[in-house]
């Protein structure tokens, strides 16, 4: 069976529903909170707890507007398609395979962009913005169980490595992330180990 014309498993699409409405949501709270925090420079925005969980030192970062706008309205832009395409597909709608393909490509650069940020706010600000951690945690189910829904072709031409991705599918995912879990916690252990 091709993924062409045909419905999405309904425990992936409420995956990709879930994770899309939580996308939202962060990224729309951060975009208030940016906003506040653009509009008024003594705004402390609800995710600044301490010193290193520090939403103010993330968001009044250069990396915080990559393209020259605050970063959220990409998460708004892209969490509504995902949003979207979650809900239709939760309803039973049979999307051409570009469609799935272009959501693959979309969440490809999202996930791209979310190790690029986790970088940058692990390593190089050494700051962690809870709303944007909740962003980081949505995108890799939704990248991950769309492109193995959009390998099923393969997976059924016997390819190995779509049959392996879809059988460790639970795997990978708590590896990915265990990977931002030791990242984090090896990075801030001295901070949080006094």
């Amino acid at each position: 069976m091709s993924a062409h014309g045909v419905a999405m498993p309904r425990w992936r699409a409420a995956v990709v529903t879930v994770a899309g409405l939580i996308g939202l949501a962060a990224a729309l709270v951060l975009s208030i909170e940016k906003y506040q925090l653009l509009v008024n420079p003594f705004y402390r925005p609800s995710c600044s707890v301490n010193e290193k969980v520090n939403c103010t030192a993330v968001m009044q970062s250069e990396q915080s507007a990559l393209l020259g706008f605050p970063n959220p309205y990409l998460g708004l832009i892209g969490f509504a398609i995902v949003l979207t395409i979650g809900v239709a597909a939760l309803a039973g709608t049979r999307f051409p395979g570009w469609i799935w393909k272009g959501l693959s490509l979309g969440i490809l650069a999202g996930l791209a962009l979310v190790a690029w940020l986790a970088y940058q706010s692990i390593v190089v600000i050494e700051a962690l913005c809870p709303y944007c951690m909740v962003v980081w945690v949505v995108t890799i189910p939704v990248f991950l169980f769309t492109t193995i829904y959009n390998l099923q072709p393969a997976r059924q031409r016997g390819s190995g490595l779509a049959a392996g991705l879809s059988e460790n599918r639970w795997v990978i995912l708590i590896a990915w992330y265990a990977v931002f879990v030791l990242l984090i916690g090896i990075r801030f252990w001295d901070y949080w180990s006094t």
